[in-house]
């Protein structure tokens, strides 16, 4: 086991993970999922993609309670699967991690120009046709430091912050939806959504962008050493935070879709802003709402630092990547390192525009997903090769949602192959082919020079897992 400190409570890993799924998305593209399914249409999709996330999330609550150690997929494809798939899992999620750092550097910095317009000054360059300007990369940079500098300071620090961010974010949104149940459509002559648009194929148009939506719960798997909470409760509380999630983006497509007429929909570039304005009958509705965005901008930068920082942390102490990425802090016991890392290239990325930091958002999808798919192959390999393992949070009918679960996760991967809406370009490829190569280069590098050592370390890490089992099973005697 690590040397991390368990310093998060209830309220922060729900905060932790809420905030990671809700970023800025549900600012932007709102407007969009009514315009493709109408207003309940909308809903539908967010309910019937929100349960599918669920039934992914509970298979790792299982194994997060079964398994509480730093790293989380790292940890469960090994058991299962074996050292070199723990590395793809990995390698695969993390890419994902850095991607959503790296964005958010440069979706901030986008943000202000709804309060300061044409505060772009001092061209750069110019990069896949994005302008990059000083002031733009500075405020990307300052705000990359300080999130940063709030992860080295502590996971106190950081939960702090993250429950703040999130209190804002739900403050917000409840005048949101306040507001939308007060509004009176008869107030405006302009057409308002109809329920359905489009009909199934409509619905499908929303669903397919649903599970992206939901990414950023696996953060809590990361940080399960630092969790202070019976082993049940932390299974529990994952799924407590997804199906927040799932209530959060079904009450915002209901409260857009009511507020917001078709015609003003399709011209909007913050849809929800806009409903906000129109439910309130003012501009400031619509700035206060922009507020959230931006502290959802901030609280899943926050988290999937916290999370790829620790995958980082635990790959290290593997030997799967270098050893200097698993130091510690001396006086605030972060990994200091692995931290530094993501946050450095966090603070580099504005530099490139937005253009290129979407491509690597969406190859780096691709990589959750895959981790997504290897997780849920090893929840079921677990179950029927390890029926008596500990399993402090059991949920019922484990093969059955194993096997749905796999056939969901290749759904997800198919959703990315050319030919569909959502497929990767050939760009995206490109660049999702170069993180597999450097990531093979790395693991290359390790095996030869730690031959064994990763598998002889991983090993020794499950053995203190079953004697911390035993002395949780004398504690906890199964019922008869």
């Amino acid at each position: 086991m690590s040397g991390l400190k368990k310093s998060l409570g209830m309220f922060d890993i729900i905060a932790l993970a809420f905030g990671a799924m809700v970023g800025w998305g549900w600012v932007v593209l709102a407007g969009g999922w009514i315009l493709s399914a109408g207003t309940w249409g909308a809903m539908l999709a967010f309910l019937l993609g929100g349960l599918a996330v669920i039934l992914i999330g509970v298979t790792y609550a299982e194994l997060a309670s079964s398994m509480p150690i730093t790293g989380g997929e790292h940890t469960y494809t090994h058991r299962a699967l074996g050292v070199n798939v723990s590395f793809i899992c990995s390698w695969s999620i993390l890419f994902g991690y850095f991607s959503v750092v790296a964005f958010e550097a440069v979706a901030l910095p986008t943000v202000v120009e709804y309060f300061i317009p044409n505060y772009n000054q001092g061209y750069l360059w110019t990069i896949a046709g994005w302008d990059v300007y000083a002031t733009w990369v500075g405020v990307g940079m300052l705000g990359s430091v300080i999130v940063t500098w709030l992860n080295i300071r502590g996971m106190e620090v950081s939960a702090w912050f993250q429950k703040t961010a999130v209190v804002g974010i739900l403050f917000v949104g409840i005048l949101l939806f306040i507001g939308a149940a007060l509004y009176n459509p008869a107030t405006s002559t302009a057409i308002q959504a109809p329920a359905f648009i489009g009909g199934a194929a409509g619905v499908m148009a929303v669903i397919v962008m649903v599970p992206f939506m939901f990414v950023g719960f696996d953060v809590i798997p990361q940080a399960a050493e630092e969790i202070d909470l019976t082993r049940p409760n932390i299974g529990k509380f994952l799924i407590v935070s997804i199906t927040i999630a799932v209530l959060w983006y079904i009450a915002v497509a209901w409260s857009v879709g009511t507020t917001l007429p078709l015609i003003q929909a399709e011209n909007s570039t913050l849809a929800t802003a806009d409903a906000m304005t129109n439910a309130w009958h003012g501009k400031w509705a619509g700035i206060l709402l922009v507020i959230g965005g931006v502290l959802g901008i901030l609280s899943s930068w926050n988290a999937f630092l916290i999370g790829g920082s620790r995958l980082l942390y635990a790959m290290s102490k593997a030997h799967m990547l270098p050893a200097f990425l698993s130091k510690l802090h001396p006086k605030y016991n972060t990994p200091v390192n692995a931290i530094l890392l993501i946050g450095g290239l966090a603070t580099l990325a504005p530099l490139f525009g937005r253009k290129m930091l979407v491509w690597i958002v969406d190859a780096g999808g691709f990589g959750i997903v895959i981790a997504y798919t290897c997780v849920a192959i090893s929840f079921l390999v677990l179950r029927y090769r390890e029926p008596d393992m500990v399993r402090p949070f059991k949920i019922p009918a484990g093969k059955l949602v194993g096997m749905i679960t796999i056939a969901l996760s290749f759904g997800l991967l198919a959703l990315y192959m050319p030919g569909m809406p959502s497929a990767l370009t050939a760009i995206e490829w490109w660049i999702f082919f170069g993180w597999t190569v450097l990531g093979v280069a790395l693991y290359g590098y390790a095996t030869i020079k730690y031959p064994g050592k990763s598998e002889a370390i991983m090993a020794e890490e499950l053995r203190e897992l079953k004697i911390v089992n035993q002395l949780w099973l004398k504690d906890n005697p199964p019922k008869k």
